[in-house]
């Protein structure tokens, strides 16, 4: 019985030992893929920062275009305040004049109330509202035919 106690005692010792070199391997192969992991993540890093930065250019780009401030003013009281908000971070004279002009249309769009002569002051509104939609998508500041020098004067503070 001692023969197979000490087989058994060997084989024990030989699994154990083959245990903690395999325990070993797994963990230098797990420090290597934390490794790579690591490096990946740095380089993952660097990448987000250079689009990251790409983006903020961009933004500023696009927020820096009176064109885009002055078309996003033609869309809602909504649209209006945004570009007013956007005006004010970058101010373009392109951006402010459009703010003026649609700020004006949507006051005069007020006699709308009324029946029938305000309904038919509402088309012209409408049509008005329509040609600066189109000059401010050509990038031409032309003031409307209703009022929109007057416009410009009334609302210079904007």
């Amino acid at each position: 019985m001692s023969d197979d106690n000490k087989n058994l005692s060997d084989d024990l010792n030989d699994m154990l030992g083959d245990a903690k070199e395999g325990a070993k391997k797994a963990a230098d192969k797990v420090s290597e893929k934390a490794s790579e992991f690591a490096d990946d993540a740095k380089e993952f890093a660097g990448e987000a920062k250079e689009k990251a930065a790409e983006f903020a250019e961009e933004a500023k780009e696009v927020f820096s275009d009176g064109k885009n401030v002055a078309i996003i003013a033609h869309f809602t009281l909504i649209g209006w305040v945004i570009a007013l908000v956007m005006n004010n971070g970058n101010r373009t004279e392109f951006g402010s004049f459009y703010i003026r002009q649609v700020l004006g249309l949507a006051i005069c769009s007020l006699i709308s109330i009324i029946p029938l002569i305000g309904w038919l002051f509402a088309i012209v509104v409408f049509v008005a509202w329509i040609i600066s939609l189109i000059n401010a998508l050509s990038g031409k500041m032309t003031p409307t035919f209703l009022f929109g020098k007057q416009f410009q004067e009334w609302f210079k503070s904007l």
